[in-house]
């Protein structure tokens, strides 16, 4: 389950952007009921895009701010409750992390999910069957 990290050059510190990318990866275990599920655990990815000043922008101008987004089988993020939950949280998380300094109106959080029998785990295609079979054996 990707997660991408993506900011603004300066909105966050460079040593705290480990730290963020862990507590989301635990946000999202949370509130799916999966914290310490050995299948689901390693699958959860993270990359992290830090943009030059001057080159992210909200309604065409330019402004700095921060990006959470993850790619996941449909399944995942479902209900409401684990939207609006996990969503509070990430943005809260990285709020944090700006020391308060990136207003949480900056700070957006989006979930891309991926066609059922397309997610790629192993080089093996998953369907939301199998991967639902394999998470609950973790």
């Amino acid at each position: 389950m990707p997660l991408t990290l993506t900011f603004t050059d300066g909105v966050l510190p460079r040593d705290a952007v480990n730290q963020v990318i862990e507590k989301l990866t635990d946000s999202m275990l949370k509130w799916h009921g999966l914290t310490g599920n050995k299948v689901m655990t390693p699958t959860i990815t993270g990359q992290v895009h830090i943009m030059p000043k001057g080159t992210t922008f909200t309604g065409g101008k330019e402004l700095s701010g921060a990006w959470v987004e993850w790619k996941t089988p449909s399944f995942a993020f479902a209900t409401r409750e684990i939207q609006i939950g996990h969503i509070e949280e990430a943005t809260t998380i990285v709020y944090e992390a700006s020391g308060g300094r990136l207003p949480k109106n900056q700070i957006w959080v989006n979930v891309v999910h991926a066609v059922d029998g397309a997610w790629g785990i192993e080089g093996k295609a998953m369907t939301n069957a199998e991967i639902g079979e394999a998470v609950s054996k973790g």
